[in-house]
């Protein structure tokens, strides 16, 4: 009797608490989501007509991962999932659990199954912390289709998942909300909370989240009990967002695609790209030294002998960073970011030391042919060395026209005569 009634009195507590949290969690968990239309955002993943929509609706989820940045709602989605399945719903975060968890699960899947045929759905967060072996532990069971898994990640799949689980779940990337998906929340939060932003403290909020929804929510709440009884201005805003979202990671797919766009828009002349990158790198905590020695490539792969200064100029700002250190480098880093992004291009060189290797890889490195081998040593004229060279600087035009590639490649073109010199 004593037991019977303590188990009564700890599930009337927990509905009290259960209650109460939904007053006192914070706005962004409060406004999550329950339903597919009230999700915002990702309209080429979930808009009308979509697959997974339909997927949804129908209850028919297919095994998946959802890979996007902070606050894109992968969460959000997979929970949405849970409120529309007549499947039994798991979720697990792979920062906690182990093999153990996930064998457990499974165990119970399998019994949940074979004694009245439901389904189970795994949600996995932060699929990405799996390591090989747990990952490959869920393999049979997706395989199979014990359970369908929805695993969530930050992090690129192709990187961080194996490739037998990939190849079993359909991937979708989930893209950092839009200013209007932004503007649609924040308005949320303010119907919520029972107040109106003026249009310049919202697009501050908006610009602070960094496409970030729970990010958003947090700053409104925060600008808005910084604000009191007066109304949110711009400055209570930035005061509420205090550190902006940086999403850069120095050995995550950030790291790989901020550095692509930072040669690609000084490839493509846009110097105000190239500083814009620079400065995600630098503010992210990337090392200057790694951006310069991209720069010094950079100079001859993309400038080349257009402009022969460039590699002067971008191995003057890597001594500049080794001398000078973070912050005051940061200066002859854009400096030269700037003048590569302006210098006119040319891949000539890049083009042909790649054709030549090749050559070398696939023919073996040639002998040169007899007139040009070395002839410092006794007896290397009886071998035929040197016979019949010809001195450029006695004779050049008779020079120019001799043959030094090996025989089996002569002819062959490697740097185009017509390529821009500087």
């Amino acid at each position: 009797m004593a037991r019977s009634r303590f188990r009564e009195m700890a599930d009337l507590f927990s509905h009290s608490a259960e209650s109460r949290l939904a007053t006192v969690a914070p706005l962004a968990q409060r406004l999550r989501p329950g339903t597919i239309d009230e999700f915002v955002g990702q309209a080429g993943v979930v808009g009308e007509g979509s697959a997974l929509r339909r997927a949804i609706a129908s209850d028919r989820v297919p095994s998946m991962i959802f890979f996007g940045t902070p606050g894109s709602g992968k969460t959000t989605l997979a929970r949405i999932v849970a409120h529309t399945t007549q499947a039994h719903f798991e979720e697990l975060s792979a920062v906690q659990v182990g093999v153990a968890d996930v064998r457990r699960v499974l165990g119970e899947a399998r019994d949940r199954l074979g004694a009245n045929g439901q389904r189970t759905i795994l949600f996995l967060d932060e699929i990405h912390r799996f390591n090989k072996g747990q990952q490959d532990a869920l393999l049979p069971a997706v395989e199979s289709g014990l359970v369908t898994l929805i695993g969530a990640t930050t992090e690129n799949p192709y990187f961080e998942v194996n490739s037998a689980l990939l190849s079993r779940c359909q991937l979708f990337q989930l893209e950092p909300l839009t200013e209007e998906d932004m503007a649609a929340i924040i308005r949320r939060g303010e119907a919520a909370l029972g107040v109106e932003l003026a249009e310049d403290a919202r697009e501050a909020a908006v610009h602070s989240a960094g496409g970030d929804a729970r990010n958003a929510l947090n700053i409104l709440e925060a600008a808005v009990g910084a604000a009191g009884d007066g109304p949110v201005t711009p400055e209570h805003v930035r005061d509420a967002a205090r550190k902006r979202p940086l999403l850069y990671d120095k050995g995550g797919d950030q790291h790989y695609d901020v550095i692509s766009a930072f040669i690609k828009s000084m490839r493509g002349s846009d110097t105000d790209a190239s500083i814009y990158y620079l400065a995600v790198m630098l503010e992210g905590g990337e090392d200057p030294r790694f951006v310069a020695r991209r720069m010094v490539v950079f100079a001859s792969e993309d400038v080349g002998n257009a402009d022969p200064r460039a590699l002067e100029v971008a191995v003057a700002a890597a001594r500049a960073v080794e001398f000078v250190g973070m912050p005051e480098c940061r200066i002859n880093l854009s400096q030269a970011a700037a003048y590569l992004a302006r210098a006119p291009k040319s891949n000539a060189s890049y083009v042909a030391i790649a054709s030549a290797m090749r050559d070398v890889r696939e023919r073996g490195n040639l002998r040169p042919p007899p007139h040009l081998r070395d002839t410092s040593y006794a007896g290397a004229k009886r071998l035929g060395h040197g016979a019949g060279y010809v001195y450029p600087h006695d004779r050049p035009e008779e020079a120019a026209k001799q043959q030094y590639l090996p025989d089996e490649l002569a002819g062959t073109r490697y740097y185009p005569e017509d390529a821009p010199e500087g």
